[in-house]
C-alpha cells in the first residue's frame, strides 16, 4: 500500500482561475438587472423577481442560482431568493456602503483592455493611458462616481483622526485629483471650518461640483482646473490629500507631485495618501500586485508601491514622521507632516 503524498499538487486552483472571470460578470449582471436592489425589500419568488426586474425567467433563474452558488443570495425551501448579509451591505445601489462601482466597469472598461495583456507585456505600452488628460477625462467622469463608496469610509476615518470637528479656526484642505470629491466631502462634513480646494482636469471637475452640490457643501469649496504638475496649488494649506493618485502617476511624476504638495502646505500641515500598497519585496498582498498589472495595461508609467518607497519619497520632499493610519480602505492611509 502506498502512502498518500501530503504535498501532492492538484489542478484545483488552476480550474478556479480558468473560471475566475465569471464571478464579477455574474455580480455585474445582478447589479444591472437590480436583483440585489429588489431583494433588499424582502425575499421574492422567481416570478416576483421577474416581474420586478423585467428580465427573462430563464436568464433570471440561472443568474440567481449562480449568485446562490457564490453565497451572495440565499434560496429557501420554497424557492424564494433573499440577500445575504454581504450582498445586503455592499451590493444594493441605494446604500452608502455600495461597493459595486468597480464591478460595473468590469465588462465595459477592464476586461476589453486586459484581453491585450500579452501584447502589453511584450511592448510595455498601455492599451490606453487613462492617466493622460486627453484620453482619461471621459473615463474618469463616470468612474469616479461609481467608486465613491470605496473611499468614503477611509475619508471619514481620516476626518476623525484629524479631529476636524473640534476645529476652532479655518482649515484649508487641498484635494488633489479630487474626482468625485469624496475625500474633501468627508472632511467638509466634519466641520464648517473646513474649506476645500479641489484640483482636477477640466473635464472631471463638473462631476466633482455636482457631487459636492448633492451633499450641500458647495459653499465650502472652490475648484481649480488643471493637470497636477501644472495647476496652481496655492499655499499655506493645512491638509493635502492624494487619494489613489500615485499608482497612475508612476514614480517620477509622484516624486515631483509630493515635492510640489510639500511647498503648498503650511508648517505643521499633514499629507494623506491612499494607495494599493505592496510589501517591499513585491511578494504580496495579491490585490496590490494584481492592481500593478492593471496599471501596466492602463497607464504609461503607473504601478503599485510599498510603504517604504512612498515614505522615502516623502522624506525626499521634506516631510517627516511618515506613518500609517488603519482605515476601511484597500490599504492603510499613509500620513506625513511638514515640519
Amino acid at each position: 500500500m502506498s502512502a498518500t503524498n501530503p504535498t501532492q499538487v492538484t489542478p484545483e486552483r488552476i480550474m478556479q482561475f480558468a473560471w475566475a472571470y465569471a464571478a464579477p460578470l455574474i455580480i455585474e449582471a445582478g447589479i444591472r438587472h437590480r436583483v440585489f436592489d429588489e431583494l433588499d425589500t424582502g425575499a421574492k419568488s422567481l416570478d416576483e423577481l421577474q416581474s420586478a426586474t423585467g428580465a427573462s425567467a430563464r436568464g433570471l433563474s440561472t443568474l440567481a442560482n449562480a449568485l446562490v452558488g457564490l453565497n451572495l443570495l440565499q434560496k429557501d425551501a420554497d424557492g424564494r431568493y433573499s440577500l445575504t448579509p454581504e450582498s445586503a451591505a455592499f451590493l444594493v445601489r441605494s446604500k452608502p456602503s455600495f461597493m459595486g462601482g468597480l464591478i460595473l466597469h468590469t465588462s465595459a472598461h477592464l476586461i476589453p483592455r486586459w484581453l491585450h495583456l500579452n501584447e502589453v507585456v511584450r511592448t510595455g505600452v498601455p492599451v490606453r493611458a487613462v492617466n493622460q488628460e486627453e484620453t482619461g477625462s471621459t473615463f474618469f467622469e463616470d468612474f469616479v462616481v461609481d467608486i465613491f463608496p470605496l473611499s468614503y469610509p477611509a475619508a471619514k476615518a481620516l476626518a476623525a483622526y484629524l479631529n476636524l470637528s473640534a476645529a476652532a479656526a479655518p482649515v484649508s484642505v487641498l484635494d488633489l485629483a479630487a474626482g468625485s470629491g469624496v475625500w474633501g466631502i468627508a472632511l467638509a462634513q466634519s466641520s464648517q471650518q473646513v474649506h476645500v480646494i479641489a484640483v482636477d482636469w477640466p473635464g472631471v471637475l463638473p462631476t466633482t461640483q455636482k457631487t459636492v452640490g448633492q451633499f450641500g457643501l458647495t459653499g465650502q469649496y472652490e475648484f481649480s482646473a488643471g493637470d497636477l504638475l501644472e495647476a496652481d496649488f496655492g499655499s499655506e494649506h493645512h491638509i493635502a490629500i492624494l487619494g489613489h493618485i500615485l499608482h497612475s502617476e508612476g514614480e517620477k511624476r509622484s516624486r515631483a507631485l509630493l515635492k510640489k504638495t510639500f511647498k503648498a502646505l503650511a508648517s505643521g500641515g499633514t499629507i494623506a495618501i491612499q494607495e494599493y500598497l505592496v510589501n517591499k519585496d513585491r511578494t504580496g498582498p495579491a490585490n496590490g500586485l494584481l492592481f500593478a498589472v492593471n496599471m501596466l495595461i492602463n497607464t504609461d508609467e503607473g504601478g503599485t508601491f510599498s510603504f517604504e518607497e512612498i515614505s522615502d519619497w516623502l522624506r525626499e520632499a521634506g516631510f517627516v514622521d511618515s506613518r500609517t493610519l488603519d482605515s476601511a480602505g484597500v490599504s492603510p492611509l499613509i500620513l506625513a507632516t511638514k515640519p
